[in-house]
């Protein structure tokens, strides 16, 4: 599923290249879930939204994301990982949108959000359950929620940043009740 996943958006992407450039933007407009698609009810945004890139994915996150999509539904499954994916995406837009949809700013409410990368933090999250308990796994969290959260302290700062980071956590607290689930049969990474 990761790899159709993937090559499908990365294939979407390739093609939007090739329309023009009015017609590229009106489909990525129709897709995002910026401020002034939420707000104006196209709901059909948070799926869509996670299955169109502005640009083909550079070659080494393509590859990072289907490895860790890939490793995921390894240890959980093919829906497990699509639950946690779209959890994600669709719980960080809707924190975001929840925290931005009140400002006047008309660049940052009909900015172009679209993208994999709300999915991928989730799913890297709660990935790290499949790490052996103990301080690898706990630092590994750590870890990641500190390299996440860098960008949100910045100066120069996106939602995108903050929505990285809270699709992250989302994953992370996924990962949390995974452990907690005595009966959960999933592979650990040795």
């Amino acid at each position: 599923m990761s790899t159709v996943y993937a090559g499908g958006v990365q294939l979407g992407s390739y093609a939007l290249g090739r329309i023009g450039e009015a017609e590229r933007e009106r489909l990525l407009r129709g897709c995002s879930t910026n401020v002034d698609n939420l707000t104006a009810g196209h709901w059909e945004t948070l799926l869509t939204s996670a299955f169109v890139v502005e640009e083909p994915m550079p070659l080494p996150y393509a590859l990072l994301l289907v490895a860790v999509l890939g490793y995921a539904e390894y240890a959980y499954g093919a829906w497990w990982t699509a639950g946690v994916f779209l959890l994600g995406h669709a719980s960080a837009t809707l924190l975001v949108y929840g925290v931005l949809h009140r400002t006047p700013d008309r660049r940052v409410r009909r900015a172009l959000d679209v993208g994999t990368s709300y999915g991928f933090n989730a799913v890297l999250g709660a990935l790290t359950s499949a790490l052996p308990n103990g301080p690898v796994r706990t630092g590994v969290r750590a870890g990641l929620v500190l390299l996440a959260a860098a960008p949100v302290v910045k100066r120069g700062r996106t939602f995108t940043d903050a929505g990285h980071l809270v699709a992250l956590g989302i994953g992370v607290g996924v990962g949390v009740v995974a452990d907690c689930l005595s009966a959960a049969k999933h592979r650990k990474i040795a």
